[in-house]
């Protein structure tokens, strides 16, 4: 099913995809210079936050570019219903090569209403890759809910970013992408928490498949490349980050392995300790834990990670990894690469992405209006299996659209003219055979009659009046 909002993402990314093309992997030693940034959505609205409520500009639901700088508060505007769970989130994207220290800098994002009240829990995103700079992103959100008590009601609210920072990280602007979604009520009765002895913690093995597949990671949210269960490979340069998505149902976990191959030259011994991440979020870019980075020395290394299962009723549990598995939808997983991996890597790497959705699909809660974001269609899995990017997917659903059209109107067309003509010649046939009785000849079976002087009206133009 394609919604305004689907279309809406589908032009940006195609927008932002023909003007910015894909780069290969490297070919040298790639500077920061060289690495791709994040790309933002080329359909986003650019807004600026104001440093007080009394100012905060309107933020509408979509997408929103902005940029915060160290020790900056922004505020933004929002009027919200009483049954709309709304989720508001935020990456910054600092420029590869950004010096950044682990965990002090970091954003705060909170929801507020006009008392000042927070809405649930605030979100804190910060870098843990050994100084490298990646995007990071999380939300914050107002959910209505019989078991909250703040934040229910109708009326203003406030979207709070903030910045947080060292001075030796310098106070250039990070660029910042907002992503205000809203959530629609349930028609029924919320399902009730899930308990966690209904499914295993134990993280399972990697996928093993011989049959591995080329992915095409994108730089961001807007242009992952789609992967589905099985084995991908791909390229990542040093200090680069690459982001893919995969459509997970309700019921469904992921079971993830980003994996660095041998090094293949001994120039280098040393022990990297955070060189290669790995990070999930959910469909509202919510992040589901930590980014985890391990280490590595030369030989093969392997970050993973393993969900809880999708469920509704997650969201009643605390705030965490478990917490942000709360609705169906595409998820994004998100590889780095430390800039110090050039030692090892000076040509970039292969890396090995080991995809496993596990579970079957069952039924969703049953929302009370449609919702593409919280969903998974048949399109999403096919677009999957073939690893097709966002802009690839979207070609294709318009090709299609159009070649659907096409044939529809084609076969209208056809039958139109077909009836035209029979209505045509049997106008025709009854003209000649009143001349024929009148003492002119008649034309013999197979030919066709000289209506020249009676020619049927409106047949030169278009079908027989009353057709």
């Amino acid at each position: 099913m394609v919604t305004g909002r689907t279309t809406y993402r589908g032009i940006a990314v195609l927008t932002a995809l023909a003007v910015v093309p894909v780069l290969p992997g490297t070919v040298g030693v790639a500077s920061a210079d060289d690495v791709p940034r994040y790309r933002t959505a080329q359909g986003a609205t650019a807004i600026e936050g104001r440093r007080s409520a009394s100012d905060a500009p309107p933020l509408k639901p979509g997408l929103h570019t902005d940029s915060i700088r160290r020790g900056e508060q922004k505020w933004y505007a929002v009027n919200l219903d009483a049954t709309t769970s709304a989720y508001f989130s935020a990456v910054a994207a600092p420029k590869p090569g950004t010096k950044v220290r682990d965990y002090g800098d970091k954003l705060t994002l909170t929801v507020q209403d006009s008392d000042g009240a927070t809405c649930g829990s605030e979100a804190r995103p910060s870098f843990n890759g050994g100084g490298m700079a990646y995007p990071i992103a999380d939300y914050a959100s107002r959910r209505i809910g019989a078991d909250r008590t703040e934040c229910q009601k109708a009326g203003p609210y406030y979207l709070v970013i903030t910045r947080e920072g060292q001075a030796t990280s310098g106070s250039d602007a990070w660029p910042l992408e907002l992503d205000y979604l809203n959530e629609p009520p349930l028609e029924g009765n919320p399902p009730a928490r899930p308990g966690q002895g209904t499914w295993s913690t134990e993280t399972p093995a990697p996928r093993t498949d011989t049959t591995k597949r080329r992915a095409k990671g994108g730089t961001g949210f807007n242009d992952a490349g789609s992967v589905a269960t099985g084995v991908w490979t791909d390229r990542i340069r040093p200090g680069e980050t690459r982001f893919y998505r995969v459509p997970v149902d309700w019921g469904q976990r992921l079971n993830l392995s980003a994996e660095l191959p041998n090094a293949t030259s001994t120039r280098s011994s040393a022990f990297l300790a955070r060189v290669l991440g790995l990070g999930v979020y959910n469909p509202a870019r919510g992040a589901v834990g930590e980014p985890r980075f391990v280490s590595y020395t030369g030989k093969p290394a392997a970050a993973k990670q393993f969900t809880a299962p999708v469920d509704y009723g997650n969201r009643f549990g605390s705030a965490g990894a478990v917490s942000a598995m709360r609705f169906a939808g595409w998820y994004y997983v998100e590889v780095s690469l430390h800039p110090d991996a050039a030692q090892y890597f000076r040509k970039g790497a292969e890396l090995t992405l080991r995809v496993d959705v596990r579970g079957t699909a069952k039924a969703g809660p049953g929302y009370a209006a449609p919702t593409s974001d919280f969903s998974v269609t048949p399109g999403d899995r096919d677009a999957a299996r073939k690893g097709q990017t966002a802009q690839e997917a979207g070609k294709s659903g318009t090709l299609l659209t159009v070649a659907y059209a096409g044939i529809s109107t084609g076969v209208v067309l056809l039958v139109g003219l077909g009836m035209w003509t029979l209505v045509a010649r049997r106008t025709a046939a009854r003209a000649a055979g009143a001349q024929a009785g009148a003492g002119g000849q008649a034309s013999l079976p197979g030919q066709l009659a000289d209506t020249t002087q009676q020619r049927p009206q409106n047949t030169r133009f278009g079908p027989p009046q009353g057709w």
